[in-house]
């Protein structure tokens, strides 16, 4: 087989890339170890920037998005009983728009596919060759038969756990992380929201988050240890202990089935460069983030954005500018979004230990200085809502 552009993942970030660069005439193939519909069915984040929805709207995909997303012109972010709302539409003439990320992936699925698009799904065996030559290629099995892909260049969006960061020497990569001691255990519930806009709360017993995926499904988030079992966590017990944290005066949650469950561990992780020869990074394969500051999907959608845009001027002009200038750009958004996500998680989580009495002092005069000064929420909302694409 060859392509111009190798693209091994088909989540969101691959799909879109793969979507970005037909627009501009390139051909590429994306390889997906899993099968289509446990992509589309994944559960995982849910907000979207507003640079994100423009974009999405820009290259076509974003019709259904554009029914069924929810804008969302605020956010509460809560110590105890207190809550305050930081109004980003006043604050910065933006907002963010609730809409799961298997929507996300349905959508552009749907399109590569009406669009021609070559999508293999349920490969096995990947690996990629020959990245620093001007041949690089990707090794796999599909369907039982062993198969390889040349291409130009290669595009890793295969998540943290995939072979692509692996590829680049081990001299050449550096990997910088902080693991988080607790993690989120998360549910899904058939009940309607109780909130018109997320919640993050800071309760003396630990972080919640009341957030939403449709007018009928409810999506909340409790911190609890890392390596929890889901068995301690019976639906009554999960409810009584969202109820506790999420306790407002005048406010009262609505309880309905849980039908998923599932704890994430945190953690902060960045492997610098993005590049190694024809290899480009994108997305979960190069970083993470914790999920406080809902960044993820849209630090691998402004990671793709970028890379199609390079990768058609090279093919338009021969330039190789915009290709030598990926790794130092998108790092820079990274670091941002770093800090940002990990301030976030700073501000609303209980952190154990002999000086856990200091800290929530720290944070309630945190969340004072919100409350009083217009630029201190100013600042939580431009980053919420996210930097510009370009």
């Amino acid at each position: 087989m060859r392509t111009q552009v190798a693209i091994v993942g088909g989540g969101p970030a691959g799909l879109l890339l793969s979507h970005l660069l037909h627009l501009q005439g390139i051909d590429s193939v994306v390889l997906e170890r899993r099968s289509q519909d446990y992509v589309e069915q994944r559960v995982r984040a849910g907000v979207l920037e507003q640079g994100t929805v423009d974009l999405l709207h820009e290259c076509g995909v974003g019709e259904r998005l554009g029914r069924e997303g929810e804008e969302h012109e605020g956010v509460f972010v809560q110590f105890d009983e207190e809550r305050l709302r930081i109004p980003f539409q006043e604050l910065t003439g933006r907002s963010i728009t609730v809409y799961g990320q298997k929507q996300v992936v349905r959508d552009l699925n749907e399109r590569r596919l009406a669009d021609g698009g070559r999508l293999l799904h349920e490969v096995d065996d990947v690996a990629v060759h020959d990245i620093a030559t001007d041949h690089p290629s990707v090794t796999f099995v599909h369907e039982g038969e062993s198969q390889a892909l040349e291409a130009d260049f290669i595009a890793g969006c295969d998540g943290f756990h995939g072979v692509c960061r692996e590829a680049i020497p081990a001299d050449v990569r550096r990997v910088y992380e902080r693991v988080y001691p607790f993690g989120w255990l998360g549910i899904l519930a058939e009940v309607a929201p109780s909130t018109d806009e997320l919640i993050y709360a800071n309760n003396a017993r630990g972080f919640a988050l009341h957030s939403m995926r449709s007018p009928s499904i409810s999506r909340f988030y409790l911190q609890c240890p890392p390596d929890e079992p889901i068995e301690n966590w019976p639906d009554q017990q999960i409810w009584d202990e969202l109820a506790t944290r999420l306790d407002s005066p005048g406010w009262q949650l609505r309880q309905g089935p849980i039908f998923d469950k599932s704890v994430t561990p945190m953690r902060s992780f960045v492997a610098e460069p993005l590049r190694h020869g024809r290899l480009f990074l994108a997305g979960d394969s190069a970083h993470i983030v914790p999920p406080t500051g809902a960044k993820g999907l849209n630090l691998a959608l402004a990671d793709v954005d970028r890379l199609a845009e390079a990768l058609a001027d090279h093919y338009r002009t021969g330039t190789e500018t915009g290709l030598d200038e990926y790794s130092a750009a998108c790092l820079q958004r990274v670091w941002r979004v770093q800090h940002f996500s990990w301030w976030m998680t700073s501000l609303t989580h209980r952190f154990e230990g002999p000086d856990q009495d200091f800290d929530r002092r720290l944070q309630r005069s945190q969340f004072d200085y919100l409350r009083t000064s217009r630029a201190a929420a100013t600042t939580l909302a431009e980053n919420y809502v996210g930097l510009p694409l370009r």
